[in-house]
């Protein structure tokens, strides 16, 4: 640690706080920015939340006692702040193996209670931890940290109707307002939170009809004290926070979380209420960073390595995913009028920028609320349009039970494009797209696309929007799109991509999605041990191409690799196909392990998990060899018998 970070440095665990002055803490403030610049600048990370958390942070642990009492981070990529002030200031490898995770961990602190970084689920941990502390007796406090962003998620309310059902359950939540989540907070929930904002105007009243009254003789204190008495209806009258109130939540602010005394003062008050208390505080997301602030898109939610003066990447990785369906998605919104796009507060991470700027009119935003926009998208399509419903592929998996009895048992045509599907890395294990080829295989009638490269994605995402009875799928990677993957033949549906110069081929090699270029170089490397291979895209990899158990029969062994986990994936979806068929040949299915995988870059963890070309040819080679070895055996019996 520097020079600059004096204070900071002496900060061991949150008791260190309490000894402290209003100076001392304000310098603390500005040197961990200046640290969060410095250290996140050379790794990538979420860095905008935890510039506007800073105070807030601070203030919760002079308050609260952790791990005694239980501090929780909604999502939790605003609690970089939250660890340097619990012992961990080695930020060095952040995100990467071995170092820091980029949400709270219980590996590496006692006072990270949660791992969640999936949005809305924190006043479901926050209502159980409370109960539970009433059954057992205990005084401990639990404290819920949860953004705007997130209360527009439909779990955060249904844990707000229970948290409040017990006025004499002590627990605090605290509403971390900037107006954002990734981008501008959107909806209803919204609005409100905008009228709150506003009160300062009431505030300012009161305080001058107090002084003025006070003046009067006689009849100025009986006044005043009626006009005070007013203050629930007046103030519902200007900015309606019993929406809250309504609820059974005694209701705190809005407070300037950028002041430690005023936050501490809220906490306090709170911790003392005996019953669910909510504290609005309003921040500022990128304070005290020019570049996050003047960065409309996100303020800088998320960032690369970055040049700390500037906020400018470092790097360019080239062109990704991402933007080759942004910019396809703009195309197919010229052509054709009923195309409308669908994001759940993440238009810009899911490449939906641009079409939102050339169609303002055809993109819906539901905020934080998958299940809610996969329903939405039924209505759309059952309406007369197409929508394409993009969000990243680990978040699908909370609107399971919407995209299967609400899409697929009425049959609409909806396309869910899949951002960062399988292995994305430094995020860590809830980040991982690594479950929705599995979890969709039960779905009837619907269709899974997995593009090789971005000319498939292009045309698969094509392919998809044209189909108008039935759900459709598009899933592609995280980061840069790598050199285009030609076919050299069709079977089928499928893309041949590889096949022997003569003869039959011993393997038939099932490459799904962006994992092609490896598939290729696994072939490559059976050639070198007198092992012939066809390798094959299937391109829509649900349901299995009626072509592929003919062809698989052709050959000795079936291998499938895919960037999905094993468990119920596409290489158990072509073994069904097989057995079904009446096809009986050994077949090897590569994937990812049905196990949470650990921070790490995502060419680590394929080598971790042995999903490489190198130990994946090593185990087909010593597969063929058995049979090899099986068939040898088998014939010289057959001899024997026969001499």
């Amino acid at each position: 640690m520097g020079d600059g970070w004096d204070l900071l440095t002496r900060i061991k665990g949150p008791r260190d706080l309490d000894r402290l002055g209003p100076e001392q803490l304000e310098q603390l403030a500005g040197e961990i920015r200046s640290f969060l610049v410095d250290a996140v600048s050379k790794t990538g990370g979420h860095l905008g939340p935890n510039l506007g958390v800073v105070e807030l942070t601070i203030a919760l642990h002079r308050v609260f006692d952790s791990p005694k009492d239980k501090v929780l981070f909604d999502t939790g990529h605003q609690s970089y702040v939250h660890k340097l002030l619990t012992g961990r200031q080695d930020f060095g490898r952040l995100k990467s193996k071995g170092g820091l995770s980029g949400y709270p961990s219980r590996a590496e602190s006692e006072h990270d209670i949660i791992e969640n970084s999936h949005a809305s689920t924190v006043l479901g941990w926050a209502d159980g931890l409370a109960k539970a502390n009433q059954v057992l007796g205990r005084d401990d406090h639990v404290v819920a940290v949860i953004g705007d962003g997130a209360l527009t998620g439909g779990m955060a309310w249904e844990a707000l109707n229970n948290i409040a059902a017990a006025k004499d359950r002590p627990l605090v939540i605290v509403v971390n307002d900037n107006e954002r989540s990734y981008a501008p907070t959107i909806g209803g929930l919204a609005n409100h939170l905008a009228t709150l904002r506003t009160t300062d105007g009431y505030e300012r009243f009161l305080a001058r009809g107090k002084d003025i009254l006070e003046r009067t003789p006689v009849v100025g204190r009986p006044l005043y004290e009626t006009l005070h008495g007013a203050k629930k209806g007046l103030k519902d009258f200007i900015a309606p926070q019993g929406m809250f109130e309504d609820l059974g939540l005694k209701y705190v602010g809005p407070i300037d979380g950028h002041d430690v005394e005023a936050m501490e003062s809220a906490l306090q008050r709170a911790k003392r209420f005996g019953g669910p208390v909510i504290i609005h505080c309003l921040t500022e997301k990128g304070r005290g960073y020019q570049p996050a602030l003047q960065d409309e898109a996100d303020r800088f939610h998320a960032v690369g390595k970055i040049h700390p003066d500037t906020g400018l990447p470092i790097a360019s990785s080239g062109v990704d995913w991402t933007s080759v369906f942004g910019e396809e998605m703009v195309k197919l919104g010229n052509e054709r009028a009923d195309i409308v796009a669908i994001t759940a507060a993440m238009l810009q991470p899911v490449g939906l920028e641009k079409f939102a700027k050339a169609f303002p009119d055809r993109v819906y935003d539901v905020g934080i609320a998958e299940q809610h926009g996969a329903v939405s998208a039924a209505g759309l399509a059952t309406g007369g349009l197409h929508p394409v419903f993009a969000v990243y592929a680990t978040f699908l998996n909370r609107a399971f039970d919407q995209v299967l009895m609400d899409v697929a048992l009425h049959n609409c045509g909806v396309t869910f494009v899949l951002d960062r599907a399988g292995i994305t890395g430094t995020d860590g294990a809830s980040h991982n797209g690594m479950w929705d080829m599995s979890i969709l295989q039960c779905v009837p009638n619907l269709r899974i696309a997995a593009p090789r490269d971005a000319d498939q994605v292009r045309a698969q995402l094509r392919e998809a929007v044209l189909v108008d009875d039935a759900p459709t799928v598009v899933r592609f990677s995280k980061g840069a799109v790598g050199p285009a993957v030609a076919a050299v033949g069709k079977v089928g549906g499928m893309d041949v991509l590889r096949r022997p110069s003569e003869g039959p081929a011993d393997v038939l090699l099932v490459s799904v999605g962006a994992l092609a270029p490896m598939c290729l170089e696994i072939a490559d490397l059976l050639d070198k041990q007198g092992i012939s291979t066809t390798v094959v895209d299937p391109r829509w990899v649900k349901p299995v191409d009626e072509a592929l158990p003919p062809l698989a029969e052709q050959h000795r062994v079936v291998v499938t690799v895919e960037d999905n986990s094993r468990a119920g994936g596409v290489g158990s979806a072509v073994a069904q196909s097989l057995r079904d068929a009446g096809i009986d040949i050994p077949l090897r299915d590569f994937g990812i392990p049905s196990r949470f995988l650990d921070h790490a870059s995502r060419k680590e963890l394929l080598a971790e998990i042995g999903l490489t070309a190198p130990d994946i040819a090593r185990q087909v080679t010593g597969l063929v060899s058995r049979i090899d070895g099986r068939m040898t055996g088998e014939l010289a019996a057959e001899e024997i018998t026969r001499d």
